[in-house]
């Protein structure tokens, strides 16, 4: 299973380009590895900025509750699936890192800290 896996990340679209696209430009990364590592930090990041921007909402909706339980409630909640989302975003960063390195992909977090790939 895990050689499937690495031929996965290394598909080459330039191979396929040839056969059936040959107008078609992948760009500089032809491979779905390479392309999905480039763009896992712009959604990662905009899910950061979609999260910090509910916890400050949620935030914001405490302070103007004024003292009303079943708002005061509302804004709990929110602050709290904010936390919860941060945890998620968070885990979800570091298995795909994890993942990346376990499919010798370079640039991961893990190959800076550890040395390596």
């Amino acid at each position: 299973m895990g050689s499937e896996i690495n031929m996965l990340t290394q598909l080459d679209f330039d191979q396929i380009q040839k056969g059936a696209f040959p107008d078609a430009k992948f760009g500089s990364t032809s491979k779905v590895g390479d392309i999905i590592n480039l763009v896992l930090p712009y959604i990662f990041a905009a899910a950061g900025i979609a999260l910090l921007i509910y916890l400050v909402l949620g935030g914001l909706q405490m302070m103007t509750s004024r003292g009303d339980p079943k708002a005061m409630q509302t804004a709990q909640a929110k602050v709290t699936n904010a936390i919860i989302g941060f945890v998620i975003v968070f885990l979800a960063f570091t298995i795909v890192q994890l993942i990346a390195q376990l499919l010798g992909l370079e640039g991961t977090m893990f190959s800076q800290i550890f040395g390596g790939k």
